[in-house]
């Protein structure tokens, strides 16, 4: 099982979460993917992610995490012990976030709701002390326009890690990585390998 994981105020009618379904329905594993639509209260989010790991019932499960996504993937990663890509993760989303605490509205499906210190303490709760080196591949741009790089790249300090110059924040060109992000998540038919560059 690949579980893609949106960043906030996304969706799984994202960019990348669409060219994945496309790409796992061009190697006949589309129903290996699951794309779910997450709850903006962090402590939500991650018993629904939880729901789905221990769905799988002993299959293999790998992540594909987003921005916030990212950081939620890492938690999961660390408490399932579980591969994980991280694209333009989110590194210490509770610092960032409570810049913007107040109403808020969904990019993609409009919801509306109002962003509390309760959704920031929630994140907080989620941070982990250290990774593990060999569950991660970082994928960071240095163009990313909401989160600094650098703080990704030295989190994950030891982890396998690919940094791209320019770029921007929503990871446009993901499609030139794809198919080592589902090598990495152990997709067989995804032939590339993690090699850095």
């Amino acid at each position: 099982m690949l579980i893609y994981i949106h960043g906030f105020n996304s969706s799984a009618l994202s960019f990348k979460a669409g060219l994945l379904r496309r790409r796992m329905a061009e190697l006949r594993r589309a129903r290996e993917l699951v794309c779910p639509e997450l709850s903006h209260r962090p402590a939500e989010a991650i018993a629904a992610l939880e729901d789905i790991v221990g769905s799988a019932e002993g299959a293999p499960v790998a992540l594909i995490g987003s921005s916030l996504g990212g950081y939620y993937a890492t938690w999961l990663a660390e408490r399932y012990e579980l591969p994980a890509v991280l694209l333009n993760p989110a590194v210490r989303p509770y610092d960032l976030l409570s810049a913007y605490v107040g109403p808020q509205t969904n990019l993609y499906t409009g919801e509306r709701y109002t962003l509390s210190a309760q959704h920031v303490a929630e994140l907080r709760e989620l941070e982990v002390a250290s990774v593990t080196s060999e569950r991660y591949l970082l994928i960071v741009e240095t163009g990313d326009e909401v989160l600094d790089y650098r703080d990704a790249v030295e989190s994950y300090l030891g982890c396998a890690q690919i940094v791209v110059e320019g770029g921007d924040h929503g990871l446009g060109d993901f499609d030139r990585y794809l198919e080592r992000v589902l090598a990495f998540c152990g997709v067989s038919n995804a032939s590339a390998t993690v090699d850095g560059g």
